[in-house]
């Protein structure tokens, strides 16, 4: 309270500018966010003579019910939550090591390794030598490994963590190997545990990126049952505007709901994980950002 008082009417007025600034930012993130969720339960009538309404005068469950008839979301989710779960365990593992060897200063090659990896991130192969890599040399056409294997290391993720391990005592490193511990045993028993909240943040990272992919399963899976969440929902947006369009109507496949109903119910239904997810993961997402940015 003392600090308050202590303020000067500039200084209050800063602070009200910021706050206000802060609030209407979250509003213009959330209205829109309640828009989709909210519409999602509407009535084919009531959105048809008010559209867009922050409270719905009649509320349905058409479009859930259209969407989880068939089998297919199930089948989506699978795929995504594998891809998700095996791509990020998989993606986290190799990127924390790789940038523990880019950060140690007592692996022999890692300024090579550390060029490698900054050129990649400015020159790559194109999207010809992507697909024949991956399709043909690896012969992953229509895989599930197709989606995982391209994302297993970002090279942008691996320099935070190269920030991150740099930050920590060279001391730590040195007295585990005056007391006979490896390489793998000290960054298992004694790095990873002290760098969670950039491990954290990283694996936040790579959920959302497995999670929201779409292009990889467009590029390298023709089967139906391996389509993930996103193409899923690219499908079958495709298909209601296909519809739409023919016929003029929203009534082909037999859909009794608006096609926009349906893609904010699908919405709904898929970030859903995504964001119950976020709140475990919140308390390192900023700490693990911000330590080792700024080293001195």
């Amino acid at each position: 309270m003392s600090i308050r008082k202590n303020r000067s009417n500039g200084e209050r007025v800063f602070v009200f500018g910021v706050y206000s600034i802060v609030i209407l930012f979250s509003l213009c993130c959330l209205i829109p966010f309640w828009y989709v969720f909210i519409d999602s339960f509407a009535t084919d009538s009531s959105f048809g003579v008010h559209g867009y309404q922050l409270w719905p005068s009649e509320f349905s469950l058409d479009a859930y019910r259209y969407l989880l008839r068939g089998d297919q979301i199930f089948r989506s989710y699978l795929i995504t939550i594998i891809v998700a779960a095996v791509g990020t365990a998989l993606a986290v593992l190799i990127t924390s090591t790789f940038a523990y060897v880019l950060a140690n200063k007592k692996m022999k090659y890692r300024r090579i390794l550390s060029f490698l990896t900054y050129f990649t991130m400015i020159f790559g192969s194109g999207l010809v030598g992507f697909y024949i890599l991956i399709a043909n040399w690896l012969d992953l056409k229509d895989s599930i490994w197709s989606l995982i294997l391209p994302y297993l290391l970002n090279p942008f993720y691996a320099f935070i963590l190269v920030s991150f391990y740099k930050t920590l005592p060279a001391e730590i490193n040195e007295s585990a190997t005056i007391d006979g511990a490896r390489e793998f045993r000290i960054f298992f028993s004694i790095i990873f545990p002290i760098t969670v909240p950039a491990i954290a943040t990283i694996t936040l990272f790579y959920v959302l990126q497995y999670w929201n992919d779409w292009w990889l399963s467009l590029l390298f899976i023709d089967n139906s049952k391996l389509h993930p969440l996103q193409m899923m929902i690219r499908q079958l947006i495709s298909n209601l505007n296909v519809s739409s369009y023919v016929s003029g109507s929203n009534t082909a496949y037999n859909v009794s709901v608006p096609t926009s109903i349906i893609q904010m119910a699908t919405v709904c239904l898929t970030i859903g994980p995504i964001i119950f997810a976020y709140p475990f993961v919140q308390r390192y997402f900023v700490n693990g950002l911000t330590v080792g940015a700024v080293k001195g």
